[in-house]
């Protein structure tokens, strides 16, 4: 049976796990219902799991298929983030203020990836082909870094090629980059005092984490363009008559590859330093998680592209396009400019896209030298084994992500129209690659060359634990 008809006269079953991730949207490393949930689907599908692995309790390995064939490995994520809870509707109604929502669409992004290791059974049962399929189930990909950990762990040494995707407002190969994160913490410790009758024997760690911010404000002007630094105060004292002994920050440092992220942390360490010394405190820095940038692999992505193309996007009803124009008036303006610029679009392209609310085509590959304004730590797979990876449609032109918009779509038939688009496209590109050990040797090939010329180091630091409960 045709890959893509199994998918389709099983719909209802991927629809109905994706509605229920969406409903539990968990936090990252705390995702228990949605990783026992899709684990047992797989399970129950004729796959063997393990679970807990790369010691998270949320993390876990499907495996499928044995003999001389290549092992190719399909990443899936269910990590929901903090306060975006909300209903299936096109105005912001939470359905519990304050709660968690599935505001990057990682409802979609993990069952798409069950989908297809399902139907490439089908595929292996039927002799179509040989080899492996490992469905990898990857924890808090929202900052907590679950893939970079298990890459440290050692579960892709025997993965030939990786696949995954994302849900976008776009449907087209990553043919660009993004840019490596670290999630660092600092703490200062200082004495207390009353502020009133003797301040002065009393060292503020709040001083010294506003002064850390401050300085690193002024780092600004100096920073590559590329780079981005952001922070919050997590801990900024208790009563402001008590000169406050702790205080702390959390910060998130990007950029384009690592060896830049290293040279401006160097900085930022610095700098906070600096803070501790002027203050007369302590500094300790607490390492979060890190995430390095992508090593595309064009083999890969040629074939991506193509089936793509191939399947063709999917088309929407007039129920689902008025949906997407009421969610379009609640988008800030120029969120579709600034989206479609970093997909190679120019004012052409852009300008013929105005009158469009989802998009139904496929992008032609564009510029490596792009870099999304984001991170994921899909780029540590990439220097652990040759990966592509897909974006298709799943909400309206324009949205942006980590709001409530996507919450509201991905619970409904746009998002899972580009879900089931995804999945029949990396089972797909994953059959073609299982048939044509060839070509899984002509993206190794490219990886090996690639990998060698960077000089890559982890972003994790040897004896480093995944930030379980952080």
């Amino acid at each position: 049976m045709d890959l893509t008809t199994w998918i389709d006269e099983n719909h209802n079953l991927f629809t109905q796990l994706a509605s229920q991730v969406w409903g539990f949207a968990e936090l990252g490393y705390h995702e228990q219902q949605s990783s026992q949930t899709l684990s047992e689907a797989l399970e129950e599908g004729g796959f063997r799991v393990e679970r807990g692995v790369a010691g998270i309790p949320t993390a876990f390995v499907a495996s499928y298929g044995r003999g001389a064939g290549p092992v190719i490995g399909i990443l899936g994520e269910f990590d929901a983030l903090p306060g975006l809870s909300q209903d299936s509707v096109p105005y912001q109604k939470p359905l519990q203020p304050g709660a968690p929502g599935h505001g990057c669409g990682h409802n979609l992004l993990g069952v798409a990836g069950l989908a297809s290791v399902m139907a490439l059974k089908r595929a292996l049962d039927e002799g179509q082909t040989q080899g492996e399929i490992r469905y990898f189930g990857c924890p808090a990909e929202e900052g907590g870094a679950g893939k970079a950990f298990m890459v440290k762990a050692g579960l892709f040494a025997d993965v030939d090629l990786c696949l995954t995707w994302h849900p976008d407002t776009f449907n087209a190969v990553a043919w660009g980059n993004f840019l490596a994160n670290y999630r660092l913490g600092f703490k200062f410790h200082g004495k207390t005092a009353h502020a009133a009758a003797d301040p002065y024997n009393g060292r503020s760690a709040l001083d010294a984490v506003e002064l850390m911010n401050v300085g690193v404000n002024y780092l600004r002007e100096h920073m590559i363009p590329g780079a981005r630094i952001h922070y919050v105060i997590t801990n900024g004292g208790r009563a402001p008559n008590v000169v406050p002994d702790e205080a702390a920050s959390h910060y998130s440092v990007r950029a384009p590859r690592t060896d830049q992220l290293d040279a401006l942390y160097a900085r930022l360490l610095d700098i906070a330093r600096g803070a501790a010394l002027m203050t007369g405190t302590q500094m300790e820095v607490i390492f979060y998680a890190g995430m390095s940038n992508m090593l595309l692999n064009e083999t890969i992505n040629h074939v991506l592209q193509e089936k793509l193309e191939q399947v063709g996007a999917p088309q929407y009803d007039p129920r689902e396009l008025d949906f997407a124009r009421q969610i379009a008036q609640t988008i800030p303006p120029g969120s579709l400019e600034e989206a479609a610029v970093t997909y190679g679009l120019g004012e052409k392209e852009i300008a013929a896209l105005k009158d469009k609310v989802l998009f139904d085509g496929v992008l032609p590959p564009y510029r490596s030298d792009i870099v999304q304004p984001g991170s994921t730590d899909v780029g540590d797979v990439s220097w652990a084994a040759p990966t592509g990876q897909v974006v298709t449609t799943c909400m309206a032109l324009g949205t942006p992500f980590h709001t409530w918009q996507v919450v509201a779509q991905g619970s409904m038939s746009i998002g899972h129209k580009g879900m089931l688009y995804a999945a029949k496209v990396m089972a797909l590109s994953a059959l073609e690659f299982l048939q044509k050990p060839a070509l899984v040797q002509a993206a190794k090939d490219e990886y090996r060359r690639k990998r060698a010329a960077a000089h890559y180091v982890s972003p994790i630091p040897d004896g480093a634990k995944p930030p379980i409960d952080v």
